[in-house]
């Protein structure tokens, strides 16, 4: 036992501020580490709201898309953004917007076009049809997009650029764009971006319809060749190649060069009685066309067509069909097949 007690040594000031800093730190700890956990706990909750929220938009869109069928504006939209599949041909996926497009595109003019008087189920079966028809059109331009990379066929920006333009003045009149888009959108329901997407799957499927139907172009010589030794005469061309071959048609009679008929009518207008086109591909892009003008007026054509059809490319998609290499991911109920 000690006989004196060792006396406290004294504090300095730096020392007394030391502690008292460490004291108050002390008591901060305390509110300190339960609000780290609050907020720990806020950004989890946020972030697990957030995966039910885009899990449950997910779910939903699925549904919308591959089990209802539903095919509405938003829909529409955000298929254009997130490239989503509803078929594929040859492994190869067709887009979702493409068939939405198309649908959409021909249900519009149809439903401006249509009474009040149509009863649902006729609404619903012509829907139904018009569904099958796009899903088979967004199909086909998607496998025709996969002939084109294998044969290095594109389509450049000033190409869609000239169809636009050619489209613009169908018929032979000035529109204005501003105009035409207008039509445009009441009629189809189509934005310019849209309107020229449908442009490019077009040309794709014609140049690549042009480089392997064979067939097609040697019909277009012999055309040509008949032609050119029997002044223009198209029943000669019937007679020796037949129509199961080739496509006949006589107007019988003034029609308006604003036909839409693939363009014959507008390629009509240009020429003088008794002249004839040279062969040009159908705005429809299925095949090529000859044109001899009767008569004219200023508004109005009188004219004889032959067409030859593009067959290859029907047979090659229809092969891939009987092959069961085309897969659709969603079921269109309709009573005829198509």
């Amino acid at each position: 036992m000690a006989l004196f007690k060792k006396k406290p040594e004294k504090k300095t000031e730096q020392e007394k501020v030391e502690e008292r800093r460490e004291e108050v730190l002390a008591k901060g700890r305390k509110f300190k580490y339960p609000l780290q956990w609050t907020k720990h706990r806020v950004v989890i909750s946020t972030v697990l709201i957030a995966f039910v929220v885009l899990a449950m938009l997910i779910i939903s869109g699925y549904l919308a898309l591959y089990q209802f069928g539903m095919t509405g504006e938003l829909l529409f939209r955000v298929t254009k953004i997130f490239p989503v599949s509803v078929a594929t041909v040859d492994s190869e996926d067709v887009r979702f917007s493409d068939y939405l497009m198309l649908y959409r595109s021909s249900m519009t003019s149809i439903e401006r076009q249509s009474t009040n008087s149509v009863d649902q189920a006729s609404a619903e079966d012509l829907s139904n049809e018009y569904k099958r028809i796009a899903l088979s059109e967004a199909e086909e331009y998607t496998y025709a997009l996969e002939l084109a990379k294998e044969l290095n066929i594109t389509v450049e920006p000033d190409e869609i650029a000239k169809e636009f333009d050619r489209h613009l003045h169908v018929g032979g009149i000035e529109r204005s764009e501003e105009s035409f888009l207008k039509i445009v959108e009441d009629n189809f329901g189509l934005s310019k971006s849209e309107y020229e997407r449908m442009l490019y799957l077009n040309l794709i499927k014609s140049k690549v319809e042009m480089a392997i139907d064979k067939n097609s172009n040697e019909i277009v010589t012999q055309v040509e060749s008949i032609l050119a030794a029997t002044n223009n005469d198209y029943l000669a061309v019937v007679e020796q190649l037949g129509d199961q071959i080739i496509e006949y048609q006589d107007t019988g009679g003034l029609v308006d060069s604003k036909n839409l008929d693939g363009g014959r009518a507008s390629e009509a207008i240009k020429l003088e009685p008794g002249e004839s086109s040279g062969k040009f591909v159908s705005m429809n892009g299925d095949g090529y066309y000859f044109v001899k003008l009767i008569n004219k007026t200023e508004a109005e054509v009188n004219f004889v067509s032959i067409k030859v059809p593009f067959t290859e490319f029907n047979k090659r998609f229809e092969a891939l069909r009987a092959e069961d290499k085309i897969t659709e991911y969603i079921e269109i109920k309709t009573d005829q097949s198509l």
